[in-house]
């Protein structure tokens, strides 16, 4: 083989390495429902985990009780078994309001329409584990 082949097949594989690095993509997030404090709707986001590694939070819509995120989380040290968790927040002025939790144990392959109980509202979410 020559070094500009060998060269090339690195690259390739290398870029095939990369595209495959997230064990785990989450998205799709929607929740419907929602009650916040008495003053009003809530001001609902996500904050999501997977094992101890937090992938971040979505960003918070103001009064409303279905949102929808446009958000994606990827995990590259996700492994099957682990827990999925998303917390659903109310921000607020001062202390922001923990309005649930969903949790899921990760299983390999395409897991669609995962859905939770959060207070007296429901959270759905998508997952991939490769």
């Amino acid at each position: 083989m020559t070094p500009r082949l060998l060269c090339m097949a690195v690259l390739v594989l290398a870029a095939h390495l990369a595209l495959t690095k997230a064990a785990v993509r989450v998205w799709g997030i929607q929740a419907s429902g929602l009650e916040g404090d008495p003053t009003g709707p809530p001001d609902p986001y996500i904050k999501v985990w997977c094992g101890s590694s937090f992938g971040g939070m979505t960003e918070f819509y103001r009064d409303t009780q279905r949102p929808s995120w446009n958000a994606e989380f990827r995990f590259s040290n996700c492994k099957a078994n682990d827990i999925l968790k998303l917390e659903v927040w109310d921000k607020d002025l001062n202390l922001d309001d923990h309005l649930g939790t969903c949790t899921t144990q990760v299983q390999r392959g395409l897991n669609r329409n995962k859905s939770c109980r959060v207070g007296k509202g429901s959270l759905t979410y998508n997952f991939l584990r490769k």
